[in-house]
């Protein structure tokens, strides 16, 4: 994948972003109980403060200057498992494992492209963007490990 300016790397994250808004949007009118509803619009609701957050940077360096890098733990419970379609009455663990390696491969796409380019700002965008995914994968992955440890109970 080749970029030609930080507006087409913004152009492709913002659609990236709004396609997983879409993704959680669509499960959530697919889901049979009101639980698993809510779990799908908060996990959209993630995904749009990605939409919001990428649109901010577009074209304000001094945003991305400024971005504040924080180390995030990664408890790589998604990369031991392997990755599935929904399919309508699918149990939480089941849900929260398809969620998981969507952030995942987010996490492994933005990685690649920012080792990938020499551009220094295009770097620290993509860098942005994999810490950003992180987060979420990790909000998943203690969401998973609560799960279970909560049925042992």
């Amino acid at each position: 994948m080749k970029f030609g300016s930080l507006d087409e790397i913004l152009t492709f994250a913002i659609d990236r972003e709004k396609e997983a808004v879409e993704f959680y949007l669509s499960l959530a009118k697919q889901a049979t109980r009101a639980s698993l509803k809510e779990i799908f619009e908060r996990f959209a609701k993630e995904e749009e403060k990605h939409v919001t957050l990428v649109s901010d940077i577009s074209g304000n360096k001094e945003k991305i200057d400024s971005y504040e890098f924080e180390k995030i733990t990664d408890l790589k419970i998604s990369d031991y498992m392997v990755e599935t379609e929904y399919e309508e009455g699918m149990p939480m663990p089941e849900i929260l494992k398809l969620a998981m390696k969507k952030e995942e491969k987010a996490v492994k796409l933005y990685s690649m492209l920012a080792d990938q380019t020499d551009n220094e700002e295009a770097k620290k965008l993509f860098l942005i963007l994999v810490q950003e995914e992180a987060k979420h994968k990790l909000g998943l992955e203690s969401m998973y490990d609560d799960y279970l440890a909560d049925q042992d109970n």
